[in-house]
């Protein structure tokens, strides 16, 4: 079932719909909050406010949007407005196996890598992490990112490409440190 079909189905009655969709979506809206905020309890409490407000709004959700770049940009806005609110924060990055930018050759080695990318990611400012999350981790198109954010396809390449060279400037500096 598709998630326009699933949304037709709550705002008809089906409250085991909404499970379906959140079952879909949940675990890639975490996945982004906790490496946003870099704190696995904000990003579990934001998470779960962005799902709620979902729910609240599915009544205003425009089906030629994706729902997933809709759910997105709802947690985008909750993920700012935390990081606004938080006048200062020491958290790290909870990475995935699928963050790994390389294969190394034991444990160790992609232990200290996940951790070298992970400090890197955090130090990004928080527009540069935000967009580069979005692009190459949650995987979204330049025209999703821009639906879920509100900024302009060409500022997220920007942001995107400095958040890259950055990155390959603080693993260089990591490696040879």
């Amino acid at each position: 079932m598709t998630d326009a079909a699933l949304v037709r189905a709550v705002l008809e009655g089906n409250s085991s719909a909404f499970t379906t969709l959140m079952d879909r979506h949940a675990g890639p809206c975490l996945r982004f909050a906790t490496r946003m905020l870099g704190n696995q309890q904000d990003a579990e409490d934001v998470t779960q406010e962005a799902l709620v407000r979902a729910y609240r709004a599915l009544g205003r959700y425009d089906q030629r949007t994706k729902f997933q770049t809709w759910l997105m940009s709802i947690l985008v806005n909750r993920c700012r407005t935390t990081l606004r609110i938080r006048s200062r924060w020491n958290g790290r990055v909870v990475s995935d196996d699928a963050a790994a930018l390389t294969t190394p050759g034991s444990v160790a080695e992609a232990t200290a890598l996940r951790d070298a990318i992970d400090r890197a990611v955090q130090t990004l400012d928080k527009d540069q992490r935000e967009a580069f999350l979005l692009k190459h981790v949650e995987q979204l198109s330049y025209e999703e990112m821009s639906a879920a954010t509100g900024v302009g396809v060409s500022a997220l390449k920007m942001r995107v490409q400095r958040a890259c060279d950055r990155l390959q400037v603080l693993l260089e500096e990591d490696r040879h440190g």
